[in-house]
Protein backbone atom coordinates (compact mmCIF):
# COMPACT_ATOMS: atom_id res chain seq x y z
CA UNK A 1 0.00 0.00 0.00
CA UNK A 2 0.96 3.26 -1.17
CA UNK A 3 2.13 5.03 2.18
CA UNK A 4 0.61 8.45 1.25
CA UNK A 5 -2.74 6.23 0.84
CA UNK A 6 -4.82 6.33 4.08
CA UNK A 7 -7.03 2.67 5.21
CA UNK A 8 -10.39 2.34 6.46
CA UNK A 9 -11.14 -1.17 8.02
CA UNK A 10 -14.85 -1.43 8.44
CA UNK A 11 -14.50 -4.81 11.09
CA UNK A 12 -11.15 -4.80 12.47
CA UNK A 13 -11.26 -8.89 13.02
CA UNK A 14 -8.17 -11.38 12.60
CA UNK A 15 -7.91 -10.44 9.03
CA UNK A 16 -8.05 -6.63 8.95
CA UNK A 17 -5.12 -6.46 12.17
CA UNK A 18 -2.75 -8.79 9.84
CA UNK A 19 -3.08 -6.27 7.05
CA UNK A 20 -3.04 -3.46 9.01
CA UNK A 21 -0.18 -4.56 10.51
CA UNK A 22 2.27 -5.83 7.09
CA UNK A 23 0.88 -2.95 5.17
CA UNK A 24 0.71 0.07 7.06
CA UNK A 25 -0.81 2.76 5.58
CA UNK A 26 0.09 6.43 6.86
CA UNK A 27 -3.11 6.69 8.71
CA UNK A 28 -5.69 3.68 9.66
CA UNK A 29 -8.74 3.45 11.49
CA UNK A 30 -10.71 0.70 12.53
CA UNK A 31 -14.83 -0.19 13.51
CA UNK A 32 -14.94 -2.80 16.12
CA UNK A 33 -18.86 -4.04 17.80
CA UNK A 34 -17.34 -4.16 21.36
CA UNK A 35 -15.47 -1.48 23.31
CA UNK A 36 -13.07 -4.36 24.69
CA UNK A 37 -11.30 -4.65 21.02
CA UNK A 38 -10.63 -1.92 20.40
CA UNK A 39 -6.62 -2.01 22.45
CA UNK A 40 -6.00 -5.10 19.86
CA UNK A 41 -6.82 -2.81 17.07
CA UNK A 42 -5.17 -0.04 18.38
CA UNK A 43 -1.82 -2.12 19.17
CA UNK A 44 -2.55 -3.19 15.47
CA UNK A 45 -2.11 -0.24 14.16
CA UNK A 46 -5.10 2.23 13.90
CA UNK A 47 -4.94 5.37 14.99
CA UNK A 48 -8.43 5.67 16.23
CA UNK A 49 -11.36 3.19 16.66
CA UNK A 50 -15.21 3.53 15.90
CA UNK A 51 -17.75 1.58 17.54
CA UNK A 52 -19.97 0.44 14.89
CA UNK A 53 -22.70 -2.24 16.24
CA UNK A 54 -24.51 -2.88 13.03
CA UNK A 55 -27.57 -2.15 13.83
CA UNK A 56 -27.58 1.91 13.79
CA UNK A 57 -25.47 5.05 12.20
CA UNK A 58 -22.00 5.66 13.89
CA UNK A 59 -21.71 9.41 13.85
CA UNK A 60 -18.18 9.22 14.12
CA UNK A 61 -17.87 6.94 11.25
CA UNK A 62 -19.10 9.75 8.64
CA UNK A 63 -16.56 11.58 8.20
CA UNK A 64 -14.49 8.81 7.64
CA UNK A 65 -16.18 7.31 5.42
CA UNK A 66 -16.24 10.29 3.19
CA UNK A 67 -12.51 10.61 3.22
CA UNK A 68 -11.01 7.42 3.26
CA UNK A 69 -8.78 6.78 0.18
CA UNK A 70 -9.30 2.44 0.55
CA UNK A 71 -11.31 1.07 2.80
CA UNK A 72 -11.82 -2.76 3.01
CA UNK A 73 -15.12 -4.27 4.90
CA UNK A 74 -15.22 -6.80 6.72
CA UNK A 75 -18.46 -6.67 8.09
CA UNK A 76 -20.99 -9.97 8.78
CA UNK A 77 -24.09 -8.97 6.53
CA UNK A 78 -27.68 -9.94 7.96
CA UNK A 79 -31.08 -10.64 6.13
CA UNK A 80 -31.14 -7.12 4.49
CA UNK A 81 -27.86 -6.96 3.04
CA UNK A 82 -24.82 -5.17 3.99
CA UNK A 83 -25.00 -3.17 7.23
CA UNK A 84 -22.80 -0.74 6.49
CA UNK A 85 -24.72 0.37 2.82
CA UNK A 86 -28.04 0.00 5.42
CA UNK A 87 -26.67 2.88 7.27
CA UNK A 88 -24.13 4.45 5.78
CA UNK A 89 -24.26 4.80 1.97
CA UNK A 90 -24.82 7.75 0.93
CA UNK A 91 -21.87 8.55 3.04
CA UNK A 92 -19.77 6.41 0.89
CA UNK A 93 -21.32 7.62 -2.04
CA UNK A 94 -20.16 10.89 -1.73
CA UNK A 95 -16.30 10.21 -1.23
CA UNK A 96 -14.39 11.58 -3.71
CA UNK A 97 -10.84 10.88 -2.60
CA UNK A 98 -12.02 6.49 -2.39
CA UNK A 99 -9.91 5.09 -5.31
CA UNK A 100 -10.35 1.21 -3.15
CA UNK A 101 -12.45 -0.52 -1.98
CA UNK A 102 -12.73 -4.18 -0.94
CA UNK A 103 -15.49 -6.36 0.29
CA UNK A 104 -14.67 -9.70 2.26
CA UNK A 105 -17.22 -12.64 1.43
CA UNK A 106 -17.02 -16.19 1.42
CA UNK A 107 -16.76 -19.30 -1.37
CA UNK A 108 -19.65 -20.53 0.02
CA UNK A 109 -21.85 -18.22 -1.79
CA UNK A 110 -20.90 -21.17 -4.54
CA UNK A 111 -22.70 -23.56 -2.62
CA UNK A 112 -22.33 -27.60 -3.40
CA UNK A 113 -20.70 -28.31 -6.50
CA UNK A 114 -20.17 -31.77 -5.18
CA UNK A 115 -16.28 -31.40 -4.95
CA UNK A 116 -16.30 -30.05 -8.90
CA UNK A 117 -13.64 -27.13 -9.04
CA UNK A 118 -15.56 -23.58 -9.54
CA UNK A 119 -14.13 -20.04 -10.44
CA UNK A 120 -15.11 -16.44 -10.40
CA UNK A 121 -17.72 -17.24 -13.21
CA UNK A 122 -19.08 -20.52 -11.99
CA UNK A 123 -22.77 -20.43 -11.00
CA UNK A 124 -23.53 -19.23 -7.45
CA UNK A 125 -25.98 -21.26 -5.64
CA UNK A 126 -25.77 -20.45 -1.46
CA UNK A 127 -26.82 -23.61 0.42
CA UNK A 128 -27.43 -21.75 3.71
CA UNK A 129 -28.50 -19.02 5.15
CA UNK A 130 -25.94 -17.09 6.05
CA UNK A 131 -24.21 -17.26 2.73
CA UNK A 132 -27.23 -15.91 0.78
CA UNK A 133 -26.84 -13.08 3.00
CA UNK A 134 -23.27 -12.67 1.44
CA UNK A 135 -24.13 -13.01 -1.86
CA UNK A 136 -26.91 -10.50 -1.60
CA UNK A 137 -23.86 -7.64 -0.14
CA UNK A 138 -22.24 -8.60 -2.98
CA UNK A 139 -24.71 -7.79 -5.30
CA UNK A 140 -25.22 -4.61 -3.21
CA UNK A 141 -22.04 -3.38 -3.39
CA UNK A 142 -21.76 -4.79 -7.04
CA UNK A 143 -24.33 -2.47 -8.37
CA UNK A 144 -23.04 0.27 -6.99
CA UNK A 145 -20.05 -0.10 -8.76
CA UNK A 146 -22.43 -0.03 -11.67
CA UNK A 147 -24.62 2.49 -11.03
CA UNK A 148 -22.30 5.14 -8.79
CA UNK A 149 -18.70 4.50 -10.07
CA UNK A 150 -17.55 3.15 -6.64
CA UNK A 151 -14.70 1.14 -6.67
CA UNK A 152 -15.72 -1.98 -5.89
CA UNK A 153 -13.75 -5.45 -5.27
CA UNK A 154 -15.05 -8.66 -4.37
CA UNK A 155 -12.96 -11.29 -2.21
CA UNK A 156 -14.39 -14.75 -1.73
CA UNK A 157 -12.34 -16.76 1.01
CA UNK A 158 -12.67 -20.26 2.39
CA UNK A 159 -11.61 -21.26 5.79
CA UNK A 160 -9.17 -18.44 7.17
CA UNK A 161 -6.21 -20.38 9.64
CA UNK A 162 -2.83 -18.70 10.93
CA UNK A 163 -1.18 -18.21 14.31
CA UNK A 164 -3.58 -18.45 16.83
CA UNK A 165 -6.21 -20.00 15.07
CA UNK A 166 -6.80 -22.86 12.81
CA UNK A 167 -5.89 -26.67 13.17
CA UNK A 168 -2.90 -26.11 15.42
CA UNK A 169 -5.37 -24.17 17.58
CA UNK A 170 -8.13 -26.86 17.57
CA UNK A 171 -5.66 -29.74 18.02
CA UNK A 172 -4.05 -27.91 21.38
CA UNK A 173 -7.13 -26.78 23.11
CA UNK A 174 -8.79 -30.49 22.69
CA UNK A 175 -11.91 -29.06 20.23
CA UNK A 176 -10.68 -30.44 16.98
CA UNK A 177 -12.98 -33.42 15.68
CA UNK A 178 -11.83 -35.30 12.75
CA UNK A 179 -15.34 -35.72 10.65
CA UNK A 180 -14.96 -38.04 7.61
CA UNK A 181 -17.79 -38.01 4.79
CA UNK A 182 -16.52 -39.17 1.70
CA UNK A 183 -15.16 -37.49 -0.93
CA UNK A 184 -15.62 -34.55 0.90
CA UNK A 185 -12.75 -31.65 0.70
CA UNK A 186 -12.32 -27.73 1.81
CA UNK A 187 -9.94 -25.23 0.57
CA UNK A 188 -8.52 -22.74 3.05
CA UNK A 189 -6.54 -19.75 3.25
CA UNK A 190 -3.53 -18.69 5.51
CA UNK A 191 -4.66 -14.84 6.76
CA UNK A 192 -1.12 -13.95 5.37
CA UNK A 193 -1.34 -14.38 1.87
CA UNK A 194 -5.22 -13.57 2.42
CA UNK A 195 -3.85 -9.80 3.33
CA UNK A 196 -0.76 -9.83 0.55
CA UNK A 197 -3.15 -10.39 -1.93
CA UNK A 198 -5.77 -7.14 -0.74
CA UNK A 199 -2.41 -5.59 -0.78
CA UNK A 200 -1.69 -6.59 -4.58
CA UNK A 201 -5.23 -5.57 -5.37
CA UNK A 202 -4.84 -2.11 -3.32
CA UNK A 203 -1.61 -1.14 -5.13
CA UNK A 204 -3.34 -1.94 -8.91
CA UNK A 205 -6.98 -1.72 -8.72
CA UNK A 206 -9.89 -3.07 -11.17
CA UNK A 207 -13.14 -2.01 -9.80
CA UNK A 208 -16.04 -4.71 -10.36
CA UNK A 209 -13.55 -7.53 -10.21
CA UNK A 210 -14.75 -10.91 -8.06
CA UNK A 211 -11.52 -13.09 -6.44
CA UNK A 212 -11.10 -16.43 -5.19
CA UNK A 213 -8.21 -16.10 -2.41
CA UNK A 214 -7.61 -19.47 -1.84
CA UNK A 215 -5.04 -22.10 -1.57
CA UNK A 216 -3.64 -24.61 -3.71
CA UNK A 217 -4.99 -28.15 -2.38
CA UNK A 218 -8.59 -28.64 -1.40
CA UNK A 219 -8.09 -31.03 0.99
CA UNK A 220 -10.26 -34.00 3.29
CA UNK A 221 -10.59 -32.06 6.79
CA UNK A 222 -9.94 -35.05 8.57
CA UNK A 223 -6.68 -35.45 6.86
CA UNK A 224 -5.84 -31.75 7.81
CA UNK A 225 -6.38 -32.28 11.35
CA UNK A 226 -4.31 -35.42 11.47
CA UNK A 227 -1.28 -33.76 10.23
CA UNK A 228 -1.13 -30.74 12.57
CA UNK A 229 -1.50 -33.62 15.65
CA UNK A 230 1.00 -35.76 14.19
CA UNK A 231 3.03 -32.15 13.67
CA UNK A 232 3.17 -30.98 17.17
CA UNK A 233 3.76 -34.68 18.54
CA UNK A 234 -0.01 -34.90 20.30
CA UNK A 235 -2.41 -38.16 19.80
CA UNK A 236 -4.18 -38.00 16.54
CA UNK A 237 -7.71 -37.23 17.53
CA UNK A 238 -10.27 -40.22 16.85
CA UNK A 239 -12.09 -40.45 13.57
CA UNK A 240 -15.43 -39.72 13.63
CA UNK A 241 -18.20 -40.49 10.67
CA UNK A 242 -20.18 -37.74 9.54
CA UNK A 243 -23.26 -39.65 10.11
CA UNK A 244 -22.14 -40.36 13.43
CA UNK A 245 -21.48 -37.05 14.34
CA UNK A 246 -23.47 -35.07 16.76
CA UNK A 247 -23.28 -31.48 14.91
CA UNK A 248 -24.45 -27.99 15.70
CA UNK A 249 -26.84 -26.81 12.54
CA UNK A 250 -24.37 -24.13 11.62
CA UNK A 251 -21.03 -26.83 11.86
CA UNK A 252 -23.41 -29.10 9.75
CA UNK A 253 -24.23 -26.98 7.40
CA UNK A 254 -20.40 -26.51 6.16
CA UNK A 255 -20.25 -30.15 4.76
CA UNK A 256 -23.33 -29.35 2.47
CA UNK A 257 -21.00 -27.90 0.43
CA UNK A 258 -18.51 -29.79 -1.58
CA UNK A 259 -16.41 -28.13 -4.24
CA UNK A 260 -12.54 -27.46 -5.26
CA UNK A 261 -12.28 -23.50 -5.13
CA UNK A 262 -9.63 -22.15 -8.51
CA UNK A 263 -7.59 -19.36 -7.45
CA UNK A 264 -5.89 -19.04 -10.75
CA UNK A 265 -7.52 -15.27 -11.46
CA UNK A 266 -5.82 -13.90 -8.53
CA UNK A 267 -2.26 -15.01 -9.16
CA UNK A 268 -2.51 -14.09 -12.89
CA UNK A 269 -4.39 -10.26 -12.18
CA UNK A 270 -2.76 -9.63 -8.43
CA UNK A 271 0.76 -11.63 -9.01
CA UNK A 272 0.25 -13.30 -6.12
CA UNK A 273 2.66 -15.86 -5.18
CA UNK A 274 1.38 -18.37 -2.33
CA UNK A 275 3.90 -18.13 0.61
CA UNK A 276 1.52 -21.20 1.97
CA UNK A 277 -0.11 -23.27 -0.98
CA UNK A 278 -0.89 -26.06 0.79
CA UNK A 279 -2.12 -26.16 4.65
CA UNK A 280 1.29 -28.24 5.03
CA UNK A 281 3.54 -25.17 4.64
CA UNK A 282 0.59 -23.26 6.95
CA UNK A 283 0.22 -25.36 10.09
CA UNK A 284 4.26 -25.38 9.72
CA UNK A 285 4.05 -21.75 10.25
CA UNK A 286 1.62 -21.86 12.92
CA UNK A 287 3.94 -23.90 15.56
Amino acid sequence: MNKKNNLLLLGAGYTAKTMMRNYPAEHMWGTTREEEKKSEILEAGAEEVIIFNGHEPAAELKELLRKAENILISISPDENGDRILAHHKEDLVENENLRWLGYLSTVGVYGNHDGAWVDETSETNPGSERSSWRKKAEDQWLELYETRSLPVHIFRLPGIYGKGRGPVSKIKSGTARRIHKEGQVFNRAHVEDIAAALEASCQNPNPGRVYNIADDEPAPPQDVLAYAAELIGVETPPLIEFEDADFSPMAKSFYNDNKRVSNKRMKEELGVKLKYPTYREGIKASI
